[in-house]
Order: C-alpha cells, then sequence, then structure tokens
C-alpha cells in the first residue's frame, strides 16, 4: 500500500488566515484599506504585483475565505477562453473570487472577458502578476482593479517564516530540529526574499537528519546547490565589500562598480546600502563637477521601489556607472568641512549689522541693515566689496577644480574676484 505524498513545506505553511500572513505592511498594516477590506469581507477587484514567492496567491486565499467567497483559481499559462467562461457560469451560484495566476500572460482577448463579470459584480476579480501590469494588461482590465505592489519579503520576514516552520509544521517539529545561526542567515541570503524558495530551501536541509539535531551551515549548502557568498553585513566583510564599491567608483572605474554592486547583490537582498553609498559619492566625491549625478542615484532609488528588484536593480546600476564615469570633484565635501570647523570656532561671533533682519523700527535704530547693499539693483546682481561673513572669519572655503561643471564655477569665482579687485583699487 502507497502512502499519500506530503505536501511541500511551503504549502503546509501556507497562511490561513490574515493575521498569521508575514510582510507587505504596507498594504496590509491595520490602517491600510485593503486590511480594513479584507478584515470586512468587503473585495475589490485588484490585481497583485510582486517578485515570487512573496504571497501573491496565499492572499488571494485569505481574501476569498475573509468573504466566505468561493475561490475560482485560474493560471493563464494552461487556461483559454472556455475555461473563464466555465468559471463565470459557476459565479452564477455562489460569491465568487476568481483568482488568475500570471495574468500578464492572457492575450487582450482573454482579459476582456472578465470585463462584463467584473463590472456588474458577479466575481471579485484577483490577478497575480510578476511584470510591471502597465505593460502587461490592458487599459480596459486596469481601469476596473486596483494595483497592489508586493514587495520582496525583508530578511526578518524570512527568519520569522523559518523559525514557524521548524516550531510549527508537523513534520520537522516531530523531529525537533534546531538550526544554526550561519545556517540560518545562509537560508535567508539563498531565499533573496523569496518564501518559497526559503522554505524549500529548509526542507531539503532537514532531509536525512536525526530527531533532536541542529541543521548547520553545510546541510544548507547542499540543499540549496550553489556557492553561498561569505557575507556577514555585521562584520568586516560586508564594510570591505562596500568599500571596495565606493573606491571603484571614486577611481572611475565602472567595471569595478558594477562588479562590487552585483558582488553585494549575491549577498544581500536589500540594496539600500549601497543607493546610500551612491548618494555619498554623489555629494563627497562628484559634488558640484556633474550635480545631475545626486538627482540620478535618487531617480534610481525611486525607481526600484516603483518597480521592483528585476527593472529596479538595473536602474541602481545605472547610476553606478553614471557616477563612476561622473568628473570627480572634492571641492565642496572639502569647503563644507573646513565651513563647519570655522563656525565651531567662531560660534559666537556676532552677525554684521548690515546682515542683520530689521523687522522693527527699533531693529532699524539699532542698525540692523543698514548699508546692506542689494544685489539685485547692482549690475550684474553682485555688490562687489560686500562681506558676507563675520569680522576675523576667513573665507575662501570653496575652491572648485578644472572638471566638468566645476570648470565653468571656477571662472565665475575668479570673474567675482576680478570685480572686487576693480573696487579696491579705484
Amino acid at each position: 500500500m502507497t502512502t499519500a505524498p506530503v505536501a511541500p513545506l511551503a504549502e503546509r505553511m501556507r497562511p490561513r488566515t490574515l493575521d498569521t500572513y508575514v510582510g507587505q505592511q504596507h498594504i496590509l498594516g491595520k490602517d491600510q484599506p485593503l486590511f480594513k477590506a479584507i478584515k470586512q469581507g468587503e473585495l475589490h477587484s485588484c490585481i497583485l504585483w510582486g517578485p515570487p514567492g512573496t504571497g501573491k496567491t496565499t492572499l488571494a486565499d485569505i481574501m476569498a475565505q475573509h468573504a466566505n467567497a468561493q475561490l475560482i483559481k485560474l493560471s493563464a499559462i494552461d487556461a483559454g477562453v472556455k475555461d473563464i467562461r466555465l468559471a463565470l457560469v459557476q459565479a452564477q451560484q455562489y460569491a465568487t473570487v476568481v483568482f488568475v495566476d500570471e495574468v500578464h500572460r492572457f492575450n487582450k482577448a482573454q482579459q476582456d472577458a472578465f470585463l462584463p463579470a467584473i463590472e456588474s459584480g458577479l466575481i471579485t476579480f484577483i490577478g497575480a502578476t510578476t511584470e510591471n501590469p502597465s505593460f502587461s494588461c490592458n487599459n480596459a482590465l486596469l481601469s476596473r482593479t486596483r494595483v497592489y505592489v508586493l514587495e520582496t519579503l525583508t530578511e526578518q520576514d524570512i527568519r520569522s517564516l523559518l523559525s514557524r516552520a521548524l516550531l510549527q509544521d508537523a513534520v520537522l517539529s516531530k523531529q525537533s530540529l534546531a538550526i544554526g545561526d550561519n545556517a540560518l542567515a545562509a537560508i535567508v541570503r539563498v531565499a533573496n526574499g523569496d518564501a518559497r524558495k526559503a522554505l524549500l530551501c529548509l526542507e531539503l536541509a532537514s532531509m536525512g537528519k536525526a530527531n533532536g539535531t541542529v541543521i548547520e551551515l553545510v546541510d544548507v549548502q547542499a540543499a540549496a546547490g550553489v556557492a553561498i557568498p561569505h557575507f556577514d553585513k555585521d562584520g568586516d566583510h560586508y564594510y570591505d565589500i562596500l568599500s571596495a564599491f565606493h573606491k571603484s567608483v571614486r577611481g572611475s572605474s565602472s567595471d569595478g562598480a558594477l562588479y562590487w554592486f552585483a558582488r553585494f547583490l549575491q549577498a544581500s537582498t536589500d540594496p539600500t546600502p549601497i543607493m546610500r553609498r551612491l548618494l555619498a559619492i554623489a555629494s563627497e566625491d562628484i559634488g558640484l563637477a556633474d550635480p545631475k549625478a545626486l538627482s540620478l542615484c535618487l531617480d534610481a532609488w525611486d525607481t526600484y521601489h516603483r518597480v521592483g528588484a528585476a527593472e529596479g536593480e538595473r536602474a541602481i546600476a545605472q547610476a553606478c556607472v553614471y557616477c563612476a564615469l561622473a568628473p570627480k570633484s572634492n571641492a565642496l565635501y572639502t569647503a563644507f568641512k573646513q565651513a563647519k570647523r570655522s563656525a565651531a570656532d567662531s560660534v559666537n561671533d556676532p552677525v554684521p549689522l548690515h546682515l542683520r533682519n530689521a523687522p522693527t523700527a527699533l531693529a532699524k535704530r539699532q542698525g540692523h541693515g543698514v548699508e546692506y547693499r542689494y544685489a539685485h539693483n547692482e549690475p550684474n546682481a553682485y555688490s562687489p566689496g560686500q562681506m558676507y561673513l563675520p569680522d576675523g572669519v576667513q573665507g575662501d572655503f570653496y575652491q572648485p577644480n578644472d572638471r566638468g561643471l566645476e570648470k565653468k564655477l571656477l571662472e565665475k569665482i575668479a570673474y567675482l574676484k576680478h570685480l572686487e579687485t576693480q573696487v579696491k583699487s579705484s
């Protein structure tokens, strides 16, 4: 007699209620509209867009359960218009949620087949896709649905899922298995934010383990089947990779920038440290030689959060190459450090009278604003000879170089100094 097959760990651990669902707090936090709608059983048609293993199918299951509705699942990989029509016939008998996995694979005619049923309220339509719906779904379907973006699970989310599996899954808990810190960290890195991948790796690593033993790093390495990079975000290696990345960009090596960015992604699911480092580079090593670098880095970061990892990582790579090949200058970085030191040394020096605000008659009688010259009323919108620092504070903090935009700024400073010289000699 053959025994019934055991469902994979990822299926056994699939959350059945909203309270046990992990991640996506940006749309499922207790104060979010989607959370409230699900809890109240008042669903609306929507499209769930996110990377694999982020809980799209699970969320659809939970939504149907809270609405006390039958759930009809279709896969756009093998379903056709005939299957869609059959689902709509079944929907006439009960409150129905129709879930379409890989909805981006349906052509326009197949997507259009749902429109009357969605519009009439016959069904609640939930589509799941890993592709940008703006490009893969037609406008008619998009106009009748709300798009929710599911994000890659955080490291803490994955750790929580793995710990819960060891404690709650009947198969694993029966074996009383534990997992070492290095092994747990390795699974988190291999999973790369994918819950299904994390649970599969844990399941494979646990196979053959004796009751009461510990899952070690070697077990995870064998289960993963790939080299697991050495990477401890609290250790030296983490900072060594960031240092190598920063120095490559500063040294104008686009190859080095791309390589160390890719190495970082091999070991971490979160590119935030790289983006922070790029923003630091844009102001520290590029500065006013190319002010556009700062905006481009911010745009890349924003793109990552808007479209997800697949397209977002390319945007970050674009920023890496741009910053590596941008003209370099640390003149602003140096100038600001000097200005801060000077400000600390002269923190109690009074503001010169002509620079003080004069909002009242009393302030004016005390000489505030007297002899101040309004630059826009003078030739070239510049008041040569007017001082803007306290007495005794030496200026010339900013010394631009002759690269990129700073070459123009250098010419402007030289021109202003020429005007100052003319005033002094007259």
